[in-house]
């Protein structure tokens, strides 16, 4: 089920490059999605910051406005009423939050954070994993697509990571740990260092990905190696008018849509999507090929 590859395929280099990460998402800053992705991919050999928001904030798409000093406690009591607008975990400063919106906390990573850390501009953005998926139209409303968006409107290649298991707990939850949480962080490492390791340009300007995975339980779909990854499409195409898709499949011009792929039924399918920062929407074959072509030996094609 292989794709096949393009041309412009990229031969992978066997060990990925170490990157400048910046990491957010909707979630919160203390949720256990986003600081289980923060240690794979700081154990993974990347720098990384976390800037993410102090409460949840699911649902709140493109919304952006002044963090402000907090009048109730950060979520699950992570941090106390009267803390300042922005802030960080006493013990490890590259943990951060901000009382304010995704896209807000994302660009207070990329402008403030990355330039301590750093010494300048990060080389990726990520975002999520988010609590439950973020499919077709959903996209717009997302507050993980947003923080994803807002950071490849300023030159950053984004990636959002979404699973449809899971609720909202607090990183501080004893074990055992929902086996969806290590499933799917591995697949969110898994696909971040398979990008890094194509090179530099990470993906076309402006352009982002949206990565969503299946329902995980600890009886299916629990293992990451039970995964397939397929390039996909974010919203459905319209005969006549919907340009042709990057050429895959046994010559196919036409992508699946991503909740297509996710509903799939006899697999564990995660669909890989290519979009436009400025409407959420798809991008054009050009730019889904170059994406083929650095991640196509990850890809497979959905069952006929």
């Amino acid at each position: 089920m292989r794709f096949l590859t393009l041309a412009v395929g990229i031969l992978l280099p066997a060990i990925a490059q170490s990157a400048n990460i910046v990491l957010s998402n909707d979630d919160g800053w203390a949720e256990i999605n986003i600081r289980a992705v923060y240690d794979k991919l700081t154990r993974a050999g990347n720098s990384v910051v976390l800037s993410a928001p102090a409460d949840n904030k699911s649902g709140t798409g493109s919304s952006d406005a002044p963090a402000l000093p907090l009048t109730k406690p950060c979520e699950f009591n992570s941090c106390p009423t009267g803390s300042p607008a922005e802030g960080s975990d006493a013990s490890n400063p590259r943990l951060n939050y901000v009382n304010s919106y995704p896209v807000t906390s994302m660009r207070y990573g990329i402008q403030t954070l990355s330039p301590k850390f750093f010494g300048g501009p990060p080389d990726l953005a990520v975002a999520g994993f988010n609590v439950g998926a973020n499919l077709g139209t959903t996209t717009l409303i997302s507050g993980t697509v947003g923080a994803a968006t807002s950071a490849a409107k300023q030159g950053i290649p984004a990636l959002a990571f979404s699973g449809s298991t899971g609720s909202q707990i607090p990183y501080t939850t004893l074990p055992p740990i929902p086996s969806y949480v290590t499933t799917y962080t591995a697949l969110s490492t898994n696909i971040t260092q398979r990008l890094l390791a194509s090179g530099k340009p990470y993906l076309p300007s402006n352009i982002w990905l949206n990565i969503n995975y299946p329902a995980s339980t600890s009886s299916s779909c629990s293992q990451p190696s039970e995964f397939m990854f397929v390039l996909s499409r974010i919203n459905a195409a319209t005969e006549g008018l919907t340009p042709a898709d990057v050429r895959t499949c046994g010559g196919k011009t036409r992508l699946p849509t991503e909740s297509a792929v996710v509903g799939t039924k006899g697999g564990c399918f995660a669909s890989v999507s290519v979009g436009e920062a400025g409407t959420k929407g798809d991008t054009t074959a050009a730019n889904q090929a170059v994406v083929l072509g650095k991640l196509g030996g990850l890809l497979e094609c959905l069952p006929s």
